[in-house]
Parts: C-alpha cells; structure tokens; sequence
C-alpha cells in the first residue's frame, strides 16, 4: 500500500466553503479512479508549530504503487490537480507531495 500525502499553502484569501469543495473533488475520485482505498483531509492539528505554512491537506491510500501511478496521470485527478493549483499560494511552490510505502 501507498500513502500519499499532500499539504497544501492555500491562498489567504481561500474560503472555507472553497477548501471544503476542494477537498470534496479529492475525495470524489474514490469514486473514478481504481485503487484508491481511502482519502482523509483536513488542517494540520500539531502543536509543534513546524508546518512552514502549510496548514491543510490531505492523504489517500492506494492498494498499491501502480495504482498510485495510474491515479497521476487519470484525466479526472489531473483536472482536479489543476484546480488545486490555482487556488495555493505560489502555485506549485505551495504544494508539498510524500509518498509512503505502508
């Protein structure tokens, strides 16, 4: 299995309703993309103070690596990807991507 965590510096300016669809639309690709076990999200909830600005994200869990290489180039994970772009701080500068092998 595949962890894959992503945080996210979005823009000052995002929303709660605008996070909350943003994360909905990841969420959503459980739905199309084979594979994927399970997606959390939410804000960064440690007290050590260390995040570096990014203060949400996300994490989906893939059945395996190969799975997880078919969900980055699926056409419904791209367009998503695209719209989470646009909405972070500096674009891809605000995006921070692990992947662990669980």
């Amino acid at each position: 299995m595949i962890l894959h965590c992503v945080l996210l510096r979005l823009k000052a300016a995002t929303t709660g309703e605008e996070k909350q669809a943003l994360f909905e639309s990841v969420v959503a690709l459980k739905q199309v993309i084979p594979g994927i076990l399970d997606v959390k999200h939410g804000p960064n909830i440690s007290p050590e103070g260390l995040h570096g600005g990014f203060v949400d994200g996300f994490a989906v869990t893939f059945e395996s690596a190969e799975a997880r290489d078919a969900y980055l180039v699926h056409p419904e994970h791209v367009a998503v990807g695209e719209r989470i772009v646009s909405s972070l701080d500096g674009g891809l500068a605000g995006l921070l991507v692990f992947d662990l092998s669980l």
